[in-house]
């Protein structure tokens, strides 16, 4: 419980820094909101992500890794599309914006402690 509450915050915040520094992504200011969009964030990453990687698998050795930044791209586009406080304007905008969530994750994540 205590994980998912802490991968909750990660993403909340990491949502939060791509609304922030992207242009064409909005969160509702509404802290409530922002919880329950991390949440169907975490979600659809959890269902949808490892079925995305599998199928787009040749891509993304193709493109050395880079297409990966789609795949979570599309994970944004479709998390936006689920949920009302949470709006990503266009594919550069979700890839931009994945680059932060993944960037900000990944720094959040490498400061949790892992029992």
């Amino acid at each position: 419980m205590r994980n998912l509450i802490i991968r909750t915050v990660i993403n909340a915040l990491a949502l939060w820094a791509a609304a922030t520094f992207v242009g064409g992504i909005q969160l509702s200011d509404d802290v409530g909101q922002v919880v329950l969009v991390a949440l169907v964030f975490g979600l659809v990453n959890a269902v949808l992500k490892p079925i995305l990687k599998f199928i787009s698998f040749p891509f993304i050795i193709a493109t050395l890794g880079l297409f990966a930044l789609v795949v979570n791209a599309a994970l944004l586009k479709i998390t936006a599309a689920l949920m009302d406080g949470f709006v990503v304007d266009g594919w550069g905008a979700a890839i931009l914006g994945s680059i932060v969530v993944s960037l900000v994750t990944m720094v959040l994540g490498g400061l949790k402690d892992d029992d």
